[in-house]
């Protein structure tokens, strides 16, 4: 989309004027032809989430069919998770992690457990 579809959906709908944060525009297609998501022959892309550290490492990512909704409960659950784990180096989130929940510690005590 262009910055000014955005714009055009932030100002007329009230879910999406609830966001705070920047929409990013691809009008081109070249993130989304980058990421492994552009559909060439319809010059649509593919719905894609990318979970980016600071230091430019892909932590997570989701693509889905177009015809395929997406969690946002998901994303930010797996959000929160590459924030912990960033901050408390050597733990790791098992599936279903919430913060505030038990954590795993990578070792030798956990092989055949999980």
């Amino acid at each position: 989309d262009t910055v000014y579809s955005h714009k055009a959906w932030h100002d007329n709908s009230p879910a999406i004027k609830k966001i705070n944060y920047p929409m990013g525009a691809d009008p081109t297609g070249n993130l989304a032809y980058y990421c492994g998501v552009y559909i060439h022959n319809e010059g649509l892309a593919l719905r894609g989430t990318f979970i980016i550290d600071p230091d430019g490492i892909l932590k997570a990512y989701e693509v889905n069919d177009n015809s395929i909704g997406r969690s946002a409960d998901e994303l930010l659950r797996k959000l929160q998770a590459a924030i912990h784990t960033r901050e408390h180096h050597g733990e790791v989130c098992p599936a279903s992690w919430r913060p505030g929940k038990d954590i795993l510690k990578p070792g030798l005590d956990l092989v055949g457990k999980i």
